[in-house]
């Protein structure tokens, strides 16, 4: 297997979609290179091509497997979907709007150095947003690859409202109870403005939603109990959400201008500089050489492509080009190699330092440091890793995984020694955050060690060209989630104006009964019903809101509460009909999507039940690093251990296998003893519910269960290994 930093992989940057970075060049090639129908492909015992490199003729075809351009196309369209199927455009208008997103990129490095005001800072932050996203994502998608008239006047139109709102200065903001005639008719027009863009970048659906919740605005008096409330007319309703920094340029907005633009920034750096392609290829060298190597390969790189890109979808194409040839030389079953690739995919948004932007919101609502949110993740993440990898390892013992050898070019030592320096870059964010600097300043001086650590190597040094499309890259990554956030600030008006997060955590918790189990179980399907229709990021920002409350009035910690919806809000990456991870995953296999969907579930167990323990556990919270109430850090290191075991039980379940293949009767035993160990209160309620009276929980009996289990397959012969199916 040809294993080369210098390999030309496939691009996929951050968050950035495939196909929109604009041209500067009229012969411009594309922003990504194609493959050729078997340029990706894996021999047993052979070597695997670097892409673009032609296969070579020594072995038959049915020994060879690759990921086909017709594939690759498909799986690049379920990237399209998360993040908008944008214009390919050269000439004058691929210069234009480059130049747009490249003092775009300037403008917020500036702010992130110097000091912007806020509200001017807002403003513009929307108006860039909005002005390329009208030139890059096209009124439908027959008018792509062309700049018309109608992506024009209204990206002049967006840029007036804003002239507007920033000319008018403290005689403008002082209006927002009481605004007048011209106040409403701009404000009017920029949300208009602002449906349509985000109606482009993201869908349908995310400005249906916001219409709707401003009609519950306006029609608050014509509803019945218990969602009535007084009402607010157009005035009022616009001078709250255009005018204040409450509305549309509020939390969300400032989370997207502060933060999540410059770790689009950050991550585009590291792809031009090629840290992507050394990531891949660190893993391949690293986890080579074992039947399981393959499998390992897709966990390893997941998590190192994932730090720092956020983007699942992208995640999971960029590793499934080069690994699923891999894959199914090892003997992996179609199915069951995308579900991983999808799984991998998914811990993208899971893993630090980046973990999407829904992360950045949670430290703007809880006002707390990106840090803390950082160090919150640690457990889970690596959690959800180490459940990842043991079902990898069950996946060799029970396909009976064939070795898939690979000769590189260059040992990992000499790899290392001469890319090593993409480790630094990757870091260089935590450290300077860990030293003291605010997360803006230290995303900043991460952004400037990657551009310096570049020139360490000719053929990664941030030459001007390439400098320039990281600069536009990481603009144009950001519109999705700039939008979306954008968007979301009418949802966060509405329900702060109105009142509705407290009205409906009241009518959550009542039919719960108070409970707090079912308020987590009812909080976890709102979450979940609500992510399969909009982002990832909407998704969040809605239920922060409108569920969290319910929870935080149980006593749960407001931190660990967030923390619960915003994994929750991470699944519907994996869950139909929006299941673009395991669909685009599908695609470059060639399995069936819902059966790839399955399969994503299985290896995504520990990241549908571990928040459960946040909220349900009173030790739940030292998953998230966090002393619990009069306990100390044995308590986290306690609450860690009975997790991790909990969750290798329930891998062996999903798996059905452990030692050896399960028997239904030890497969059930083994259920049993990850629930008491992961998720006890369920347990506890039935159980009370059984016998009519209250118990004492511990976890020793499923410990005993789990070793007993294992015990007796040990003792016991092993049983003939299944086919390869998943």
């Amino acid at each position: 297997m040809q294993c080369s930093h210098n390999a030309d992989h496939p691009k996929v940057s951050g968050r950035m979609p495939l196909a929109m970075v604009p041209q500067t060049g009229m012969n411009a090639p594309p922003s990504r290179p194609r493959q050729s129908g078997r340029a990706v492909q894996a021999r047993s015992g052979e070597s695997m091509a670097a892409e673009g490199r032609p296969p070579g003729n020594s072995l038959p075809n049915d020994d060879v497997v690759a990921v086909s351009d017709e594939a690759l196309q498909k799986a690049e369209s379920f990237v399209e979907a998360e993040e908008g199927a944008a214009n390919r455009l050269m000439g004058w208008a691929g210069r234009i709007s480059t130049t747009i997103a490249v003092v775009m990129s300037l403008f917020h490095l500036y702010a992130a150095y110097a000091i912007v005001p806020t509200q001017e800072l807002r403003y513009t932050h929307v108006a860039f947003t909005l002005v390329l996203s009208f030139l890059l994502f096209p009124l439908a998608t027959r008018f792509r690859n062309r700049v018309r008239w109608w992506d024009v006047v209204p990206g002049i139109f967006a840029v007036a409202t804003i002239v507007y709102a920033l000319w008018g200065g403290d005689d403008f903001t002082d209006r927002a109870t009481s605004p007048d005639r011209w106040d409403v008719i701009v404000g009017v027009v920029f949300i208009l403005l602002l449906l349509e863009a985000t109606r482009r970048t993201t869908g349908l659906i995310m400005p249906v939603v916001a219409v709707m919740f401003i009609a519950y605005a306006m029609l608050g008096p014509h509803l019945p109990a218990p969602w009535t409330h007084r009402g607010y007319d157009l005035p009022r309703l616009v001078g709250h959400l255009f005018i204040t920094l409450e509305g549309i340029f509020g939390v969300a907005v400032d989370v997207s201008a502060t933060l999540i633009i410059l770790f689009t920034i950050y991550g585009a750096f590291l792809q031009q500089s090629g840290a992507g392609k050394f990531f891949i290829d660190f893993s391949l060298a690293l986890m080579g050489g074992k039947p399981n190597s393959a499998g390992r390969t897709v966990v390893l790189s997941s998590f190192l492509l994932g730090g720092p890109s956020g983007s699942g979808v992208a995640t999971t194409v960029m590793i499934g080009t080069v690994a699923y040839p891999m894959l199914a030389k090892a003997g992996f079953e179609k199915n069951a190699a995308g579900g991983l690739l999808a799984a991998g995919g998914l811990g993208a948004i899971l893993s630090p330092p980046v973990l999407g932007a829904a992360a950045f919101l949670i430290a703007e609502f809880l006002k707390i440091s990106y840090l803390d949110v950082i160090w919150m993740a640690t457990i889970p993440t690596c959690l959800y890793y180490l459940s990842l990898l043991f079902m990898v390892e069950l996946d060799a013992k029970k396909f009976g995984a064939k070795d898939v050898t690979f000769t590189p070019e260059m040992s990992l030592g000499q790899m290392t020694r001469r890319y090593g320096f993409h480790f630094i870059s990757l870091l260089a964010v935590v450290v300077f955050m860990i030293v003291g600097y605010s997360p803006s300043l230290s995303v900043f001086y991460a952004t400037v060690v990657t551009f310096a650590l570049s020139f360490l190597r000719k053929e990664t040094a941030l030459v001007p060209k390439k400098l320039v499309k990281a600069l536009a890259d990481g603009s144009i990554g950001a519109l999705n989630a700039a939008t979306t956030c954008a968007c979301a600030g009418i949802v966060v008006g509405v329900v702060t104006l109105t009142g509705l997060g407290l009205k409906f955590s009241s009518i959550v918790i009542s039919y719960a009964g108070g409970s707090l189990l079912l308020t987590a179980i009812y909080t976890s399907l709102i979450v979940w019903i609500i992510g399969l229709a909009v982002p990832v990021t909407a998704s969040y920002i809605i239920c922060a809101v409108i569920a969290a409350p319910a929870l935080i009035k149980l006593g749960v910690p407001d931190y660990a509460a967030h923390m619960f919806i915003f994994y929750y809000a991470v699944l519907s990456e994996v869950s139909p009909p929006t299941a673009l991870s395991p669909f685009a995953a599908a695609a470059i296999t060639g399995g069936d999507p819902y059966k790839t969907t399955l399969q994503s579930w299985k290896y995504t167990l520990p990241a549908f039940l571990v928040p459960f323990v946040f909220v349900l556990d009173p030790q739940g919270v030292g998953l998230l690093l966090a002393i619990p109430k009069g306990g100390s850090w044995v308590d986290i290191l306690e609450i860690t251990i009975k997790t991790t075991f909990g969750l290798l039980a329930l891998a062996a379940v999903a798996q059905n296998w452990a030692l050896r293949q399960n028997t239904p009767f030890e497969r059930g035993l083994l259920l049993l003893s990850g629930l008491l160990l992961v998720f006890p209160s369920l347990i506890e309620a039935i159980i009370e519910w059984i016998i009519g009276r209250d118990i004492s929980y511990t976890y020793v009996p499923g410990l005993i269960i789990g070793l007993g289990v294992l015990l007796w397959q040990f003792r016991t012969r092993t049983p003939k290994r299944p086919a390869l199916t998943a």
